[in-house]
């Protein structure tokens, strides 16, 4: 099967899986963060869509055909002042990330069910 034939080689469909893909990069920095609560120094570090995103869009707002998570895409939150030993992780708002990471994974793989269903059922009609 070509490259361009697949069932699933789909704008929407790669688009889920980089949420995917994000979601769960997501989890281990926000996990790490935590694990690092109590590390002098140590600096909260943080993922965001919205610019992978964009990076991955070109002028005509069409998606470019690799769509690929770069792990360079992790800020360090050098601006806000944290503890006295210069620790800048707050785990209320770590649980909160945490929190709101899992419930967009929830988002997707809800989305990705109901397209699948949708698949199932267009089949079966042919």
């Amino acid at each position: 099967m070509g490259e361009n034939m697949g069932l699933f080689n789909t704008t929407s469909f790669r688009i889920l899986e980089q949420g995917l893909n994000f979601s769960a990069e997501n989890k281990k920095i926000i996990a790490h963060n935590i694990a690092n609560i109590d590390t002098p120094g140590y600096k909260s570090k943080y993922l965001t869509f919205s610019g992978v995103l964009r990076e991955k869009m070109n002028p005509n707002a069409k998606f470019k055909k690799e769509l690929h998570l770069r792990i360079n895409d992790v800020y360090v939150d050098e601006i806000t002042n944290g503890q006295p030993d210069e620790n800048n992780v707050d785990y209320e708002v770590q649980a909160a990330m945490l929190k709101s990471n899992a419930l967009w994974q929830d988002a997707i793989m809800t989305h990705l069910e109901g397209s699948m269903s949708s698949m199932r059922t267009a089949m079966r009609r042919n």
